[in-house]
């Protein structure tokens, strides 16, 4: 899908629940700009200070793995997983690309943990600046965004019982 992804409203039933952000360490600088929008987001829905944690790992391979031991742990309403692939000359952009989708959804499926995607799969570094910030939006937001709607969203199903 291309474009900035379409603004939904987050259910106030999302607000005073806690929440993770893990972020792959691998171009670095761009996935800051995707935790940067992921931590404004949670601000501008007043999800603040302890109520945000924040954990780095090396990289987008490796935000599968780090979601399934914080979803484990019980302690957050959701996890937002950023990161940043840039293909290069080899195959291994296809590997990592499929292993980082499919960890981040295994472990919303196998813990009832809501876990989004916030990752950049892009072609070229410009294309993956413009992701994180830039004119097609900030993926790190649209995360943010998706785990407050979903934290919210399984709060009213399951009667006002949500993680703290």
């Amino acid at each position: 899908m291309a474009g900035i992804a379409p603004k939904r409203s987050v259910a106030p039933a999302a607000r005073g629940q806690r929440f993770a952000v893990v972020v792959a360490r691998f171009n670095e600088p761009i996935s800051k700009r995707l935790l940067d929008g992921a931590l404004a987001a949670f601000a501008d829905h007043a999800v603040t200070g302890d109520l945000v944690e924040v954990h780095w790992v090396p990289g987008s391979f490796e935000l599968g793995q780090a979601a399934m031991t914080l979803a484990r742990g019980g302690r957050f309403a959701a996890i937002v997983c950023v990161g940043v692939v840039i293909k290069g000359a080899t195959p291994h952009f296809d590997y990592v690309c499929g292993v980082a989708a499919h960890g981040i959804s295994r472990v919303a499926l196998d813990t009832g943990v809501p876990v989004t995607f916030g990752v950049i799969t892009a072609l070229t570094e410009e294309q993956a600046w413009e992701r994180a910030g830039g004119v097609v939006g900030n993926r790190g937001e649209e995360a943010a965004l998706a785990a407050l709607e979903m934290a919210g969203w399984l709060r009213s199903v399951r009667g006002g019982k949500g993680r703290r």
